[in-house]
């Protein structure tokens, strides 16, 4: 039988945030990046369990100093070393295979070389081995892979972009169809979009879909939209809605097609380089939607967006300015524990 991924609107068990640790690369952004880890962390306990994991003693004891996280009894802080908070793309991508639980573990090269990521590529077995992750079945796989460059809708179909799955950075030599197999019997997709177009300025993934379109319920895609002509992005994502547009479900069904607004151009305060600011790179958890926020008017309109595609979900903005500076979003920085399959 194949594996199971379940899509990321399915009950949760968990979900796994990482503290911003102090020698990291947050600089004279640590305060900053930590109140917002704290706010995303507060938002997502109202809904589900948080296991929170202290990279090293400093970051601990500083978690252990916000009485509102070390007295929650929904969070629990966890131990474990690793090199950065981006545990979307090396932690657990958790399956089903006839109800039995697996954490499959893909290595992670710090996207391709760029970053060091040896304790990230340790996580998920570490994690497995201390018990946190359940009654799972530890799996360990020799591809290159990252949660944030891959979505399911739950229905056999996968989204993703070509630039990076298929780049020569992280597995080289391989095909298409060497991940088309994969997807296929570990989890259960039997159709995949392959993006060709589509990116955001200042992106180190090499175009992570989790940046750009979403799948969501009712057989929808939310994706990261451009109507400003003078933008840069506007071009590579138009081309990429018209992509969007002529893809099909299973069933032969076009998707629903949602489109967030792009927030308004944000530099990095040290170089002046344009960060990757976009509003699809949203969390889903049970009950409610953390939405990356840049006290921008286009905030409101991207917040109306994902409430009429998750109408059963509170939408909660979490002001990501702090973030974007490491290029990352709400997504990237968490990795959903599903409770149970889901092929609704």
């Amino acid at each position: 039988m194949t594996g199971y991924l379940p899509p990321e609107w399915a009950p949760q068990a968990a979900t796994l945030l990482v503290w911003p640790r102090a020698d990291g690369d947050w600089g004279d952004g640590l305060a900053d990046a930590r109140d917002v880890h704290a706010r995303m962390t507060s938002a997502l306990a109202t809904c589900q369990p948080v296991l929170l994991l202290a990279p090293d003693p400093e970051a601990r004891h500083d978690i252990e100093q916000r009485r509102d996280l070390a007295a929650n009894p929904a969070i629990s802080l966890i131990d474990c070393p690793v090199d950065d908070i981006w545990i979307r793309d090396y932690g657990p991508l958790t399956t089903f295979r006839d109800s039995r639980r697996t954490a499959l573990d893909f290595r992670f090269d710090g996207w391709g070389g760029k970053f060091p990521a040896r304790r990230d590529d340790e996580a998920t077995r570490r994690l497995a081995a201390d018990g946190w992750l359940g009654d799972v079945s530890y799996q360990a796989e020799t591809l290159v892979l990252e949660g944030g460059s891959l979505e399911v809708d739950g229905r056999g179909a996968l989204l993703t972009t070509r630039r990076c799955l298929l780049g020569e950075n992280r597995n080289p030599g391989s095909y298409q169809a060497t991940f088309e197999a994969l997807f296929a019997d570990c989890f259960g997709v039997d159709r995949v979009h392959w993006l060709d177009h589509g990116e955001l300025i200042g992106d180190d993934t090499d175009g992570h879909v989790d940046t750009l379109a979403r799948f969501v319920p009712g057989n929808g895609i939310v994706y990261q939209g451009c109507d400003d002509s003078r933008d840069d992005h506007y071009q590579p994502l138009q081309t990429m809605a018209d992509e969007l547009a002529t893809l099909r479900d299973s069933s032969g069904q076009p998707y629903v097609l949602h489109e967030l607004p792009l927030p308004a151009p944000i530099h990095d305060p040290d170089d002046g380089h344009r960060l990757p600011a976009g509003y699809a790179n949203f969390l889903i958890a049970n009950g409610c939607v953390l939405m990356p926020a840049f006290d921008d008017p286009a905030d409101a309109v991207a917040r109306a967006v994902l409430a009429a595609a998750l109408p059963d979900r509170r939408i909660i903005p979490v002001d990501c300015r702090a973030l974007i500076r490491q290029n990352g979003g709400i997504h990237c920085a968490a990795m959903q524990l599903p409770a149970a399959p889901d092929h609704d």
